[in-house]
């Protein structure tokens, strides 16, 4: 699913390509590439990484703003977004979901396994450049910091920088709200303008749409992703000297996200 983004003059710095991965040769994966132009950041690489509802195009204003503020001063790096199979552009479902159940044929760990393969064959064809060579800055949203965060643990001494933009939690089954039929529940714990039938409907709700077991379009598969990454403070990620990288993490102001999750709830 694609979201209306705001019209804009594309840089000429900024190419698209399809690209199949040596390991998964029947399909293609769709990227947005910027061949960076600054002398001190030649063996960098950022990574764009998609949530789920907005693919490769969300990240269209950032690249172009990094391009514009720092073509005529530093210099920026180069740059990579793209869409998963089954996101976006990259209308090829992942070849590793036939014969699987539907909507789970695919887990954040084959994602990772897919981001690694595509940063090597860019690295070649786009910078001519070894995989070795490279320093990872990782720029994540939604479920794709806990991409992000996987392929930092995975590829140690990699991924020089994260950062991480309204993140799943990874380890949760997004179960908040107590649960009236459960033995013990006390009523009187409600809000008074609250009832049980209210507090049903909005753990329904909010289920029908976060649940591990929620299918989503491009089929990747949440239901294993509290294994994959079940602490949120380890293990500790190594970066390229050795030391942890750069983390910055960045979540949605508390009450503008309240509201609108609250105008989806009604819907």
């Amino acid at each position: 699913m694609a979201l209306p983004q705001p019209a804009m003059a594309i840089p000429r710095e900024i190419s698209a390509g399809t690209v199949k991965l040596i390991t998964k040769p029947s399909a293609s994966i769709h990227y947005t590439f910027v061949q960076g132009n600054s002398s001190h950041q030649t063996n960098r690489l950022v990574v764009f990484l998609n949530g789920i509802i907005a693919d490769k195009a969300s990240w269209l204003a950032v690249i172009t703003g990094i391009i514009r503020t720092r073509k005529t001063t530093k210099g920026f790096p180069s740059m990579l977004a793209y869409d998963r199979y089954g996101q976006g552009l990259s209308q090829d479902r992942d070849p590793q979901d036939r014969g699987r159940e539907k909507g789970h044929g695919h887990d954040v760990a084959d994602v990772v396994t897919d981001l690694h393969q595509l940063i090597a064959q860019i690295a070649q064809e786009r910078l001519h450049r070894s995989l070795e060579q490279l320093q990872i800055v990782l720029v994540a949203n939604s479920i794709g910091c806990a991409i992000a965060r996987l392929y930092a643990q995975r590829y140690p001494g990699k991924v020089a920088a994260l950062l991480l933009l309204d993140s799943i939690m990874a380890n949760s089954n997004f179960d908040f709200w107590p649960d009236p039929d459960s033995e013990g529940f006390d009523v009187n714990q409600l809000p008074e303008d609250v009832t049980i039938e209210i507090l049903r409907k909005q753990r329904a709700r909010f289920a029908a749409m976060f649940s591990p077991n929620v299918v989503n379009q491009e089929g990747l598969s949440r239901r294993n992703l509290a294994q994959l990454l079940p602490h949120s403070d380890s293990p500790k990620i190594i970066g390229p000297d050795g030391k942890g990288p750069w983390v910055t993490v960045v979540g949605h102001d508390p009450d503008h996200f309240a509201m609108e999750s609250l105008k989806v709830s009604k819907n």
